[in-house]
């Protein structure tokens, strides 16, 4: 089994799509489950508490999971200073402690199954430090620190941790921004285009493959900066 944070939607609903069609059992978590044709559980990835339950669950029903895709995530497209003390929680809470329950309630999962894979997601954003994102790509620049430190944690227990840092989706995220922003982004990228949801799933799909089971403790940026 998988699981797949934020898989109601965007990236996370692409990805948990992609590893149903090619045979992959996927268990998704999101605070707003939809109708799929893949295994869901309403789960706030900011709540330590509901993510111990689920993997006291998993472990109960000596379900082997053997891969954990954290995709969850909020932005926030403001400057820092008109960025609400609210705002500034919700985004960190979500993006970085999300991640971060995430993996330490379900890492032991992968351990207990023998070894296996987490990928995390950031952003172009924190290496470009784009204007008015500052609150977003703090948040996901913790994610960036912490996947570098947890593959160390990890190594031993055959458990590799990627993280994949993609430019502009089309997905949610990018409501909030403008055309001649995301234009602008673009320009910066040594690919210069916008890539698409199957593009990730398509990078996501290489990460879990066998063949790259040396690739840990890194940030793939998507389009290159």
């Amino acid at each position: 089994m998988i699981i797949v944070t934020g898989a109601s939607r965007g990236l996370g609903l692409e990805i948990s799509n992609r590893l149903t069609q090619n045979g992959i059992e996927v268990l998704g978590i999101s605070r707003n489950p939809i109708n799929s044709n893949f295994l869901m559980k309403q789960i706030d990835v900011t709540s330590h508490t509901e993510l111990r339950k689920l993997a006291a669950e998993l472990r109960a029903q000596d379900i082997k999971v053997t891969a954990l895709i954290n995709a969850a995530g909020i932005a926030s497209m403001n400057l820092a200073l008109m960025t609400t003390p609210e705002k500034v929680s919700q985004v960190i809470q979500t993006n970085l402690q999300g991640t971060i329950y995430s993996c330490q309630t379900i890492a032991p999962l992968l351990i207990r199954s023998g070894g296996g894979s987490i990928i995390n997601f950031s952003t172009i954003a924190v290496n470009l430090g784009l204007q008015g994102e500052a609150v977003y790509a703090a948040s996901k620049a913790g994610v960036e620190a912490f996947s570098r430190v947890f593959a160390r944690e990890l190594s031993s227990h055959n458990v590799k941790v990627n993280c994949i840092a993609p430019g502009p989706i089309d997905t949610s995220l990018l409501s909030g921004v403008s055309s001649s922003q995301i234009g602008r982004i673009i320009e910066r990228q040594i690919i210069q285009k916008k890539f698409e949801p199957k593009d990730i799933a398509d990078l996501v799909e290489l990460l879990l493959d066998p063949k790259a089971n040396s690739i840990t403790g890194q940030l793939i940026n998507v389009g290159g900066v």
